[in-house]
């Protein structure tokens, strides 16, 4: 049986990994890094960069490209599908190096909040001895780079998608909602006069960008600082707190 480790690494800054995470790369006989495209050829680049800086001696890496989701069969199935092919994707890059015992996979933020990696490393055959390393969340670095807390004393919070705002709007009795994995500007959906926002985009990073303020007033400069950096970059992960205000 072969051990698969899933090393939360942050949002993208390499001093983010953790010292046990950096343990893991340094005891890795095989990293599997994916490839999303010539646009994205930066996040491949991070990873690298990452391996080299907790490590002498790199490991050897594996390249695989990520497979297209498809969205004609429905959201949850073209997911479910998605993450079939990419397990196949881990399974041929693994086969390429029968020898390695011990394979990691650096994984954007945590593997335990808004990801998929535990899903798809459950459909591998054989199943690996599983292990997973946390890492800081794109909400703690949200949160640390705006210098606030999450939540009010004594009070929840609650985390979302973009596509539930939309489909759903504001979650019943929330004050605070962490919204994730919204590529569409979301808050556009909702009474912008009632809220007040904090956004990010390559937080912890050395691109990172900041945005705060009522809702109503900073919504435009979100939307068009997102689209030049989007275009400057070739991609953008973003993510933003929003704050219902008292009537």
């Amino acid at each position: 049986m072969y051990e698969l480790s899933l090393v939360g690494i942050g949002t993208g800054n390499p001093d983010h990994v953790t010292l046990q995470g950096a343990q893991a790369i340094r005891e890795a006989d095989l990293i599997l890094i994916p490839r999303k495209g010539e646009n994205k050829a930066d996040l491949a680049g991070l990873r690298e960069e990452i391996i080299a800086k907790v490590t002498e001696m790199p490991p050897q890496i594996a390249y695989f490209d990520i497979p297209k989701r498809r969205s004609d069969d429905g959201y949850l199935q073209g997911v479910d599908e998605w993450h079939d092919a990419i397990a196949l994707r881990w399974q041929e890059a693994m086969a390429e190096h029968p020898e390695a015992s011990k394979i990691a996979l650096l994984i954007w933020g945590d593997p335990s909040l808004y990801d998929s990696s535990l899903r798809i490393a459950s459909r591998l055959d054989p199943q690996p001895r599983k292990r997973v390393i946390p890492g800081i969340t794109a909400l703690q670095a949200l949160t640390a780079a705006h210098t606030i807390p999450i939540n009010e004393i004594g009070a929840p919070y609650v985390v979302t998608t973009g596509r539930r705002i939309r489909d759903e709007g504001w979650p019943s009795d929330a004050t605070k909602v962490a919204v994730m994995l919204d590529g569409e500007c979301s808050f556009q959906a909702l009474d912008m006069e009632a809220f007040d926002i904090w956004w990010g985009a390559y937080v912890g990073m050395k691109e990172e960008i900041l945005i705060h303020g009522p809702l109503d007033e900073v919504a435009e400069t979100i939307l068009t600082t997102r689209a030049q950096a989007r275009a400057d970059h070739g991609w953008i992960m973003d993510i933003y707190l929003l704050q219902k205000r008292s009537p």
